[in-house]
């Protein structure tokens, strides 16, 4: 018997998933799973899998990471492993930020041994993931309904870029095409600009983590009536769900958003301004915390002035406030503002490059620089996880696999396969093994 507290604490002796996600919302939401000890396991399509000296030969022969990657991509495996440069080894460096602790096995679901091979996995495996176009899996013999009747406490969790139902739900979904259909493009941006693609997929990874606060709270139902559940999961829901208080604006008011660049429609000043050498942060989320501000910025007489005294007054009149404060800004450098501003109770921050996140020292108390020994790509460091718990510590990570670098081990030990029919299966291309096992 396990109490919801082991749910988190040893997921590893309680669930298995295989799972067919691709790109980013489905191996984000599995990784996360994953990170919580859940076996998780990649299956992929098989190809020609390149040996290690192999690769290593060609990368010494072709001189560009662009030109490694049209090589690479054969149309094997997750779509990502292609994504690059930056390549390390054979690896997309993309590939590998998202798919730690998870195992991989190569089946061409097109044999017709392969769909079986899935079928009798799922039989004895708690969640599956998956993100083909709705229905596709159906016509596999591998849908929600079909693999229920043989395991009914399976979730089910499916995926896409629209939802399971619906005018668009055969249509092919990325980031970028939910990101625009779901309004957010339309606010993010210059204030005078175009539209901007957020520098992240921020609406496949929101719907990673939809997906992974689905499939637990469909684990904490099954244990309390027994059955398993299909979860319908998308990147257009799960974006204009994020939409909140711009959803409501519009709903409720009738008001149409804008870009607004680093600032906020209905809170000033809550932005990014120019310093002398970079750029600072300020979000005043009260009117307290404005006459700080003020302080700080040695503005006094801005706090005596009528139209400054409430945040309504100051988004009304936010033009000319923003210029005196932007003028103020600049006379200084990002970090003696930071020191200024150190003990203010005023939120402040730098806009950090990439290399300065990761030199942060708060940023490594956190544990967000994993480093892992990868089998072809050798020391590898990755993003680590963004929760910790009290009661217990996460367990060391694995590398993110190559294609079909768990096969055999999965054929043999999780279904049982004799040497013999394993055998049969790798000669018939039904299965593939990477050599690296």
């Amino acid at each position: 018997m396990w109490t919801p507290l082991s749910l988190w604490s040893k997921m590893s002796s309680l669930y298995r998933m295989p799972s067919f996600h691709r790109v980013l919302a489905g191996p984000f939401a599995t990784m996360i799973l994953g990170d919580l000890g859940a076996e998780v396991i990649k299956v992929e399509k098989p190809g020609e899998l390149l040996t290690p000296m192999f690769v290593y030969l060609v990368k010494k022969l072709i001189v560009t990471d662009f030109l490694f990657a049209l090589f690479l991509w054969t149309g094997t495996g997750d779509d990502t492993r292609a994504w690059g440069p930056p390549f390390v080894s054979s690896e997309s460096a993309y590939f590998l930020s998202v798919n730690r602790n998870k195992k991989s096995i190569a089946v061409d679901l097109k044999h017709p041994r392969g769909p079986q091979i899935i079928q009798e996995l799922a039989e004895m495996c708690d969640v599956l993931v998956e993100n083909f176009l709705p229905g596709k899996l159906y016509h596999m013999g591998l849908g929600y309904k079909q693999l229920s009747r043989t395991n009914p406490q399976l979730i089910y969790c499916s995926i896409s870029g629209f939802g399971q139902t619906g005018p668009q739900s055969q249509s092919p979904g990325y980031d970028s095409i939910a990101s625009a259909m779901s309004g957010m493009m339309h606010i993010t941006g210059p204030e005078d600009g175009e539209p901007v693609r957020p520098g992240v997929a921020m609406t496949d990874l929101a719907t990673g983590l939809y997906a992974h606060g689905a499939i637990m709270a469909a684990l904490l139902q099954r244990h309390k009536m027994g059955k398993g559940v299909h979860i319908d999961c998308n990147l257009l829901s799960s974006q204009v769900s994020c939409l909140t208080h711009i959803a409501s604006n519009y709903l409720n008011a009738g008001k149409e958003a804008r870009r607004w660049g680093t600032a906020h429609e209905s809170i000033v000043p809550y932005q990014g301004f120019r310093t002398r050498d970079g750029h600072i942060v300020v979000a005043v989320g009260n009117d307290e915390q404005f006459v700080r501000v003020c302080q700080v910025l040695d503005l006094t007489k801005l706090t005596e002035e009528p139209k400054y005294t409430t945040n309504k007054l100051r988004v009304e009149n936010r033009k000319q406030l923003l210029q005196t404060l932007s003028q103020r800004f600049l006379q200084e450098t990002t970090a003696n503002w930071l020191r200024r501003f150190a003990g203010s109770g005023v939120p402040v921050g730098p806009i950090n490059s990439i290399q300065e996140v990761f030199s942060d020292p708060q940023v490594k108390h956190n544990g967000l620089i994993q480093e892992i020994n990868h089998p072809t790509s050798g020391r590898i460091s990755i993003p680590g996880p963004a929760v910790r718990f009290s009661s217990f510590s996460l367990s060391s990570p694995t590398p993110p696999p190559l294609i079909g670098q768990h096969t055999v081990q999965v054929l043999r030990h999780t279904l049982t396969y004799t040497e013999d029919v394993i055998k049969v299966l790798l000669e018939s291309g039904v299965v593939a093994q990477n050599d690296v096992s």
